[in-house]
């Protein structure tokens, strides 16, 4: 087999034995050479770390005494929410209605009130532990955001969930703003994560890309614990069953099993109560 040309063939290249002496000089030089260029970097290094270390221990910057990091997009630290902007020009489905306040109620729970043309619909909202999502629905409830707009996705099979609150019902629309995730589900059974009963926030897979979509699970639903919890329904299970029992179809009309709501759906009026 021909050698590869990236291997060069040793024994049919082999230097004549005065050349070989003189190239082993050669190599014994270089490497005295190097071993010595070697030292004095090492020597210069330690220097340079004593110096670092004790410019650090004057001003107080040592390892356990580095600055705070910066709180995670969106996390309520003392209470401050950070609403990260949406690429507007990218995306002709995002509607400009500002941003909430950067400091959020941390306490309680407050009761969202969702009347479709399907029936009333109740949750309580749990702000204590959902903080910056409470704000944000609050804050775009308040804007008339979700009045007179359509839930524009049910899924059958799988996972059983009606997805609402993007305002064009195209699955690609929201508000200027996203924020970070926020009272993940703490078990190790997917099954668990999102009982029946559970509004949820939707989001891309990527981080920080919550925005004003949720999902309401009316049936077993494994999923992974990605998704905000904002609250859990107190009225109206019995309404979104009932959509998801009429069944999806797909753009042409047919049967599908994530779909559109064979059964449109129109959320009328979205308030929240104050927190």
């Amino acid at each position: 087999m021909a050698t590869p040309p990236w291997t060069p063939d040793a024994s049919s290249h082999q230097a004549p034995a005065g050349q070989r002496r003189a190239t082993s000089g050669c190599l014994i030089a270089g490497v005295v050479t190097a071993i010595v260029v070697v030292l004095i970097c090492t020597v210069v290094a330690a220097v340079v770390l004593v110096q670092r270390l004790r410019d650090e221990a004057a001003t107080g910057a040592g390892p356990g005494n580095e600055p705070a990091a910066a709180a995670s997009a969106g996390s309520p630290a003392g209470g401050a929410c950070r609403w990260l902007p949406t690429d507007e020009a990218s995306n002709p489905n995002i509607k400009n209605v500002g941003t909430p306040p950067t400091t959020v109620p941390t306490s309680g729970v407050q009761q969202l009130t969702m009347t479709t043309d399907h029936g009333v619909i109740k949750v309580q909202v749990e702000t204590a532990k959902a903080p910056c999502a409470a704000a944000s629905i609050t804050y775009l409830a308040g804007r008339k955001f979700f009045d007179n707009t359509r839930c524009h996705r049910l899924v059958t099979e799988g996972i059983e969930v009606l997805q609402c609150g993007d305002p064009t019902a195209t699955g690609m629309g929201g508000p200027s703003y996203r924020y970070a995730e926020e009272n993940l589900p703490n078990v190790t059974d997917p099954a668990k994560n999102y009982p029946v009963g559970t509004l949820a926030m939707a989001k891309t897979q990527d981080p920080a890309t919550t925005g004003s979509q949720f999902f309401i699970v009316y049936g077993p639903s494994p999923l992974t614990p990605d998704y905000t919890v904002l609250g859990t329904l107190t009225a109206g299970l019995d309404v979104v069953q009932a959509i998801g029992k009429a069944g999806a179809v797909d753009p042409a009309g047919k049967a599908a099993t994530d779909g559109a709501p064979s059964s449109p759906v129109t959320i009328t009026s979205l308030t929240v109560t104050p927190a």
